[in-house]
C-alpha cells in the first residue's frame, strides 16, 4: 500500500507584495508608507484624486523611481529595497499608459513583437494569436497612424502581454478613449489579463472604471492608502465623509450629539461612541433619499428603519439622462438636500414633498 503524496498547506506568496513604501519630493511625502498586496490573476485598483501619489507608487514598482524606504517583492522574492536593486527590464513587469506609445515606424506586428524573445516563428505565433484575441489580425502588416484610438490601445495591449508578464501596472490606460469604446475595451482588457493569470495593478481616478474592473480597491489620499477592500465593501463602508464623496454626489447634515443622539429632520439619530457636545456629520447620498409621490405625507408612515418623513419644498429640479435630480429646502432648518431618480420626475418649484431616508444608508462621522 502506498501513502498519497503531502499536500503542502504553505500558502502561494503573493505575486507583487509592497510593504512601508515612502518616498518624498522637496521634503514632502508624496508616498507615505503605503502597503498592498496583489495575487495572480487579481485586479486591484489604485484610486484616488490627481496627485495623491498613484502614478508614483507605480513608477516605483516598475523600477523607473526609487523609493526612499519599503520593499518591493514579486512571488516572495525580493526586487527592490534601498539597497538591492533588480533591473525594470529583469522585472517581467508590464507596462500601459494613458500614451499608447506605439512605434510609428514598426507595423503592428512589429509594435507587438517588440519586446519578445526566441525565434522568429515562435515570436510570430505569439503575435498572431494576441492579434486574433484582440480582434485586430487583419492589421498585422499596417502601421500605428493607420488604425483608430480604440485599436491602438489594443495593439498597446497585445504588446504589453506579449512577453507574459507576471504583473501588469495600468496608469489610466483609457482615459483618451471615446465613451463608446471605452466599456468595450475595458472588459476585453481584463478578460485577457484574466485568461493569462496576471496580477493587475490599475490607477484610476474615476470611481466608476475601479468598480467596473477592480477585484479589491485601494482608495488613496495624501500619498496614505485610507481604505482598501471589495468595491462594494469600500463604497457601503466607507471610511469618512471624504471616502463617501469620492464615489457620489451626498447629502450632509450637521448636528451635535446630545444623549448618544443627533436631531435632524428626518428624526433622531444615534450616535454611539461620540461624547454629548460633539458635533457629527450624518452623510447619505442623493439616490438614496425616497420621495413621497402620492399622499404627500397623508398615509401610513414609514417603518422606524427609514426614520420620520421630513416635509421639504422643491427648490428646482433637472432631467439628467438615465435620472432627474430634485434640490429641496427643508422645513426643519432650511438646509438643502437632493434627491435623484430614475427617468424622468421634474415637480415644479414651490411644491412640497415628503422625504426620508433609510437609516442604514445613512453614516454618522465626527467633524
Amino acid at each position: 500500500m502506498t501513502s498519497s503524496p503531502a499536500v503542502s498547506l504553505t500558502p502561494e506568496p503573493p505575486r507583487l507584495e509592497i510593504r512601508n513604501l515612502r518616498r518624498f519630493f522637496d521634503g514632502r511625502a508624496v508616498v507615505d508608507d503605503v502597503s498592498l498586496h496583489i495575487q495572480a490573476g487579481q485586479v486591484t485598483c489604485l484610486l484616488g484624486p490627481s496627485g495623491c501619489g498613484k502614478s508614483t507608487t507605480l513608477r516605483m514598482i516598475a523600477g523607473v523611481e526609487m523609493q526612499d524606504s519599503g520593499e518591493i517583492y514579486v512571488d516572495g522574492k525580493l526586487v527592490c529595497d534601498t539597497v538591492y536593486r533588480v533591473p525594470p527590464e529583469r522585472r517581467e513587469i508590464g507596462l500601459m499608459f494613458q500614451d499608447f506609445a506605439l512605434f510609428p515606424h514598426l507595423s503592428v506586428a512589429e509594435n507587438v513583437a517588440f519586446g519578445l524573445k526566441g525565434p522568429r516563428d515562435q515570436k510570430r505565433a505569439r503575435v498572431e494569436e494576441l492579434l486574433r484575441r484582440v480582434s485586430l489580425i487583419q492589421y498585422i502588416d499596417e502601421f500605428p497612424h493607420q488604425l483608430s484610438g480604440g485599436e491602438q490601445q489594443r495593439v498597446a495591449l497585445a504588446r504589453a502581454i506579449a512577453p507574459r508578464p507576471r504583473i501588469m501596472l495600468m496608469d489610466e490606460p483609457f482615459s483618451g478613449l471615446d465613451n463608446r469604446l471605452r466599456d468595450g475595451i475595458r472588459d476585453e482588457t481584463l478578460s485577457l489579463l484574466k485568461e493569462e493569470n496576471t496580477a493587475v495593478l490599475l490607477v484610476t481616478h474615476e470611481p466608476e472604471e475601479a468598480m467596473r474592473m477592480a477585484d479589491e480597491v485601494a482608495l488613496m489620499r495624501g500619498g496614505k492608502i485610507v481604505q482598501q477592500g471589495a468595491p462594494y465593501n469600500v463604497y457601503t463602508r466607507p471610511v469618512d465623509k471624504a471616502a463617501v464623496a469620492f464615489f457620489s454626489d451626498i447629502n450632509v447634515l450637521n448636528a451635535r450629539v446630545k444623549g448618544a443622539l443627533v436631531a435632524t429632520p428626518f428624526g433622531e439619530f444615534l450616535a454611539p461612541g461620540h461624547a454629548d457636545g460633539t458635533r457629527v456629520e450624518i452623510v447619505f447620498r442623493p439616490q438614496h433619499v425616497r420621495i413621497d409621490f402620492d399622499r404627500n405625507g397623508s398615509g401610513p408612515l414609514p417603518t422606524p428603519s427609514d426614520g420620520v418623513p421630513a416635509r421639504a419644498t422643491v427648490v428646482r429640479a433637472r432631467f439628467l439622462g438615465n435620472e432627474s435630480l430634485i434640490e429641496f429646502r427643508t422645513d426643519f432648518d432650511g438646509g438643502i438636500l437632493t434627491a435623484t431618480v430614475p427617468n424622468v420626475f421634474l415637480p415644479e418649484a414651490g411644491r412640497v414633498l415628503w422625504l426620508t431616508v433609510p437609516r442604514k444608508r445613512c453614516f454618522v462621522f465626527p467633524v
